[in-house]
């Protein structure tokens, strides 16, 4: 057999078809698309497209919420199923992976759900609150592989002041007077020490002080 002798099994390639050649093609005047409309037209739908109503592929985007990117996901282990282990032995994540409870590459979760009958001594990355006190009422110890996670100063600035008691801040208005609007201190009216009219003196004029009156002239003739 040579290389021109090789050919497509039959029927492994068929010919296309083709459609808007006219009438006479066997393929009839509207090629199967029927007549008007918006799937008779070249342009038809795009992918996606739900008759003018928002399409589903931008609806979801817009729904609450949002994907941490710094999610822990972590490969779980419940503690019932570390009855199979031998009384007094050791439990870490290498064992766990052995014996075919957890994935190996990920991060290893103790669990509190069902019930523990012998002394563990367990290593994980993480135990829930119900694990820890069921492991340790059995005698058991509880390890965690890894450093504790870290916080930033403002965070733990922010804590020690949540976990510190409230004081009294001390009070810093003025001693005297109210707080008006916009904030504003409004200051008690200080009293007039000015003598009233008739008690010791003339009353004090406000406004333009008054101008001598001219004196008449003595170079009228006499009458």
């Amino acid at each position: 057999m040579q290389l021109h002798d090789l050919k497509p099994a039959a029927g492994a390639h068929r010919k296309a078809r083709r459609i808007g050649r006219g009438t006479g093609s066997g393929r009839g005047k509207t090629s199967g698309r029927g007549q008007k409309g918006q799937n008779a037209r070249s342009e038809g739908f795009r992918l996606g497209f739900e008759g003018g109503q928002m399409p589903l592929a931008q609806r979801l985007p817009k729904l609450p919420g949002f994907k941490n990117p710094f999610k822990k996901i972590y490969s779980v282990v419940n503690i019932s199923k570390l009855s199979r282990f031998p009384d007094g032995s050791k439990v870490d994540a290498a064992t766990l992976a052995e014996a075919g409870l957890v994935r190996l590459g990920l991060d290893v979760k103790v669990l509190g759900t069902g019930g523990l009958d012998r002394k563990l001594t367990v290593e994980a990355h993480a135990f829930s609150n119900s694990a820890r006190e069921a492991i340790e009422a059995r005698g058991g110890t509880v390890k965690v592989i890894g450093e504790p996670r870290k916080i930033g100063p403002r965070r733990l600035a922010a804590k020690t002041a949540k976990r510190a008691p409230k004081t009294e801040e001390p009070d810093s208005s003025p001693p005297s007077g109210e707080v008006g609007p916009k904030g504003r201190v409004v200051r008690p009216e200080q009293p007039d020490s000015s003598p009233p009219s008739g008690e010791g003196g003339a009353q004090r004029r406000v406004g333009r002080p008054e101008q001598p009156e001219a004196e008449e002239s003595t170079s009228t003739k006499e009458s």
